[in-house]
């Protein structure tokens, strides 16, 4: 099984150029929610003062004007991932008056989908393009599920690494390069679905929620106290059926297919180019204003949730798919990581060295393609996780046989171990390795999870959901009100927010098109 694994591994042992591995890019996208005092959702505009959300390089916003996003530029070094997201974060802070960055993926004291702001990146088309496609995730899948977040882990493999790669594979002359890096990042893809399962296991960390959240719906979830429901076993209630899913994928029926690149955009044009019934109800422009920006299955490829996705950078105005079948994969976004609330930043070094290492483990393994029936056991396998995972009774499916969290994880964990041990080689470092043996401990015992811990420690406190998430938040925020910025560092974020500004002004003046015609030229690729 693990054959392929181990023959990648004993050939990158013989090579003598480090800068294959260390040359590698990483890079996050962390989703924090602005909140008030009390904890509810901040009903304030996306600061001035932070930059336009529509042009800032780091500093934008997803669904709501309080849900912040912020992005690091790819980088070599995970500390220079990390210091750069320390370093904004602190800025942002510096620029917010009383209101707090929510320290997990779940909100709390939510009052309704109404009293969510949608994101507003001003009066151009591009800009109206990202509200309107946001008004139309309210009306499919509701607002509430919208203010969820996450962090999205982002990777590459460096340049001169897939030449080594095709001669260790001898993958011959058949394809081009980029055709060839295409179909070892979708067998990369295939795997990360395959043993997707061990991101919620290992780093989920909403296992509770606040019941405000819930808005008074039915639930199967039980009471941790008069606040707070949660699942004595869950892990990432954030992944599982409460969180954002395309879970109407039997209703619409879009389902992407990993198989391979064409296949991948194929799946996707025909979900962005047909029309549901379903949404056709919706309407397209009401009483003047856009509710979606079409009434197809998919709006636009984003729309399509999936926990890992192959990027490609877009050109203005370039639609995703477009740009994937021009130029191919540059990279990798692993999306199902949770904010972990008990670490100001949301993440930390030891998750990071261990994706790393997972990810090149991935792209090594054996991947089949992935049928109908295998589909079925992903998506199966990590909802189960979600809320069930640390249950030592539990029983996940691989290949239609029933196995353990603690066999299964136990043997990718063993196989990645070579894999640790060469990149603390290539780094001069022992990090990887320890990381593996604290993921190790996770999987032998479930009460070394982040979300074990969490549920310790809100007993010990004797708090609820929300009483620990506002512990934690204001924690952070004292953290980061200490960690003062120096000048220069400072007068580099305020540069960046008011040259974004100034190039938000710029696409307003020159935009002369009506949105109709716009959105007509976008999708058809003309603009």
């Amino acid at each position: 099984m693990y054959q392929k694994a181990e023959h990648y591994l004993k050939a990158f042992s013989d090579i003598k150029d480090k800068s294959l591995f260390t040359k590698s890019l990483i890079g996050l996208e962390k989703e924090t929610l602005r909140v008030n005092p009390e904890g509810g959702l901040a009903l304030t505009p996306h600061p001035t003062t932070l930059g336009s959300a529509l042009t800032h390089p780091y500093i934008t916003t997803d669904y709501s004007e309080a849900l912040l996003e912020i992005v690091t530029p790819p980088s070599e070094e995970t500390s220079t991932v990390l210091q750069f997201l320390s370093d904004t974060q602190s800025y942002i802070y510096s620029q917010l008056a009383d209101e707090l960055l929510w320290a997990t993926s779940m909100p709390c004291v939510v009052a309704g989908g109404t009293s969510i702001p949608l994101a507003k990146y001003g009066p151009s088309n591009p800009g109206l393009m990202k509200t309107v496609y946001r008004r139309g995730l309210g009306h499919r899948y509701g607002r509430v599920m919208q203010v969820i977040a996450g962090v999205h882990f982002n990777f590459s493999f460096a340049d001169n690494f897939w030449p080594i790669f095709f001669d260790i594979s001898k993958a011959g002359d058949k394809y081009s390069e980029q055709e060839l890096i295409a179909q070892n990042y979708f067998s990369l893809l295939r795997n990360l679905q395959r043993f997707g399962w061990m991101i919620p296991y290992l780093f989920g960390a909403s296992p509770a929620v606040c019941k405000s959240f819930l808005q008074g719906k039915e639930t199967s979830l039980i009471n941790f106290n008069e606040t707070t429901y949660y699942e004595p076993y869950a892990t990432s209630l954030r992944m599982g059926d409460i969180g954002y899913q395309n879970n109407k994928e039997s209703e619409v029926g879009v389902v992407a297919n990993y198989n391979s690149l064409n296949e991948y955009i194929n799946s996707l044009q025909h979900a962005i180019e047909t029309p549901c019934p379903e949404y056709q109800k919706i309407g397209l422009e009401v009483d003047g204003q856009y509710q979606q920006l079409n009434a197809n299955i998919l709006q636009i490829e984003n729309e399509y949730y999936s926990t890992v996705r192959p990027k490609q950078i877009t050109n203005q105005y370039e639609m995703p798919i477009e740009a994937l079948r021009k130029r191919g994969v540059d990279y990798v976004e692993l999306r199902s990581l949770d904010v972990n609330a008990s670490h100001p930043l949301g993440i930390n070094e030891e998750q990071l060295d261990f994706l790393e290492s997972f990810m090149l483990f991935c792209l090594c393994h054996e991947s089949p393609s992935i049928d109908a029936n295998e589909k079925k056991e992903i998506d199966n396998n990590e909802m189960l996780t979600a809320h069930q995972g640390r249950d030592p009774s539990l029983k996940l499916t691989r290949n239609g046989k029933p196995i353990s969290i603690k066999q299964w994880g136990g043997e990718i964990l063993q196989q990645m171990q070579g894999y640790a041990e060469l990149l603390d080689d290539v780094y001069e470092t022992k990090n990887y390795s320890a990381s593996l043996k604290t993921q190790h401990q996770a999987v032998v015992d479930p009460e070394c999870t982040p979300s074990a811990k969490m549920l310790a420690e809100m007993s010990d406190y004797g708090e609820g959901f929300y009483q620990y998430a506002m512990r934690m938040s204001q924690q952070h925020h004292e953290m980061f009100i200490k960690q003062k910025l120096s000048v220069q560092q400072f007068q580099f974020y305020k540069n960046l927010s008011e040259s974004s500004i100034a190039k938000q002004k710029q696409i307003e003046n020159d935009d002369i098109l009506p949105f109709a015609t716009f959105l007509e030229r976008y999708f058809s690729k003309t603009l």
